[in-house]
C-alpha cells in the first residue's frame, strides 16, 4: 500500500493522541506544538499558524508537521522546518519522524524521509539537515538511504546524554 503525508484532520484526535502515547516509551514526541489545554480543533489551527509562521516564539522557525498515512492508518509523523536555528543546526535538523512501534520495520521511515524532502525543498531547502543518535543504527541506515552523509567538519554534540550525529542530504 502506498505511504501518504498528509495534514492532521478533526477525526484524528483520537489515534493522534494514542501514537502520542505509543512513541512517549521511546521518548520521542508525536504531536509537536501540542498542549493539553488546547481544544482539537484549535491545536489543528496552531499547526496551520507554525506552518506560516504566524504567532511563533522566539526560538521557533516555521514548520509543517505531517502524518504518515498507509492504507487508512496513521504509521508515523514528519515535521519539516524551513529554516534553522542554532539549536535546530546542532541538535533538530530540518526533518524529524518517527515510525509508531507496531508499524516498524516496513520501509516506511525511508519513505517518510523521501517525501519529507521533496515537501523540505519546496521551502527551498537545498541540503537537507538530519541528526540521530550515534547509538539509533535505523536511523542513521534509513538517512544513508536517502543520500544522507555524515558531517566530517561537526565536533559532535550530545543531547540528552546520547551523542548524535549531523547527516546532509543534498535535494536535488
Amino acid at each position: 500500500m502506498r505511504l501518504i503525508l498528509r495534514p492532521l484532520r478533526q477525526d484524528d484526535e483520537r489515534v493522534a493522541h494514542a501514537a502520542q502515547l505509543a512513541l512517549a516509551a521511546d521518548d520521542f514526541p508525536f504531536l509537536l506544538e501540542h498542549d493539553d489545554d488546547l481544544t482539537w480543533s484549535r491545536y489543528l489551527e496552531r499547526l496551520a499558524e507554525v506552518r506560516i509562521g504566524v504567532n511563533l516564539a522566539a526560538n521557533r522557525v516555521p514548520m509543517t508537521f505531517l502524518v504518515a498515512e498507509v492504507g487508512g492508518r496513521i504509521v508515523g509523523r514528519t515535521s519539516i522546518r524551513h529554516e534553522l536555528t542554532d539549536w535546530l543546526l546542532a541538535r533538530g535538523g530540518h526533518i524529524g519522524y518517527g515510525v509508531l512501534p507496531d508499524a516498524r520495520r516496513r520501509g516506511y521511515a525511508a519513505e517518510i524521509l523521501r517525501q519529507s524532502l521533496v515537501i523540505a525543498r519546496s521551502y527551498d531547502v537545498r541540503d537537507a539537515l538530519l541528526t540521530a543518535d550515534d547509538s539509533n543504527t535505523p536511523s542513521i541506515r534509513v538517512i544513508e538511504s536517502c543520500g544522507g552523509r555524515r558531517d566530517p567538519q561537526w565536533p559532535g554534540d550530545v543531547l540528552d546524554g546520547k551523542p548524535i550525529g549531523r547527516y546532509w542530504i543534498p535535494i536535488t
